[in-house]
């Protein structure tokens, strides 16, 4: 959790009317909407507040609000058990809201990506042969440095007629 936690700065304590919303307006990457919405649909939410930093989301029932960052959500005790799917989260102690757990949100984890050429049938591949729709410019070569020497009197580099400042 590498977000800051702290005091609610004034005059931003807000209610939103759903998560969308808040998610959109905390600029929460749209690969967490469906991870959060699962966590604060498993905990029992009832309603959302903008807290500067974080989106503070208030529980139905017993226990601490969570406060959901861009990359974290946090809030969760000790022996809470949050089921997603079938799998539960793996609850990581916090840093800045003992004695409370938080976790990370899946754009944070590092993503798998498949080659594209391993999903790609093992045939070989036969290019086609490149015809010439244009004619090729040739590029034109760097201008060659001269060297006109410099100036005896006040060390200056000569220009191509042999003059210098002091002239």
């Amino acid at each position: 959790m590498t977000e800051v936690q702290g005091p609610t700065p004034t005059g931003t304590s807000r209610p939103y009317r759903s998560l969308t919303e808040a998610l959109r307006a905390h600029r929460v990457a749209l690969e967490n909407y469906e991870f959060i919405t699962a966590v604060t649909d498993a905990v029992g939410i009832s309603s959302f507040i903008d807290r500067g930093r974080y989106i503070e989301a208030i529980r139905r029932g017993e226990g601490a609000s969570l406060h959901i960052g861009r990359t974290y959500t946090n809030g969760f005790g000790e022996g809470e058990v949050i089921m997603i799917g079938s799998t539960p989260l793996r609850l990581q102690p916090s840093e800045g809201r003992e004695p409370y757990f938080f976790v990370t949100h899946p754009s944070e984890y590092p993503q798998v990506t498949t080659t594209a050429r391993s999903m790609r049938p093992s045939t070989p591949r036969v290019s086609a042969p490149r015809t010439a729709t244009s004619p090729r410019t040739e590029r034109t070569p760097k201008p060659i440095e001269r060297d006109y020497g410099v100036c005896d009197v006040c060390f200056m580099v000569k220009t191509a007629a042999g003059g210098c400042a002091c002239d």
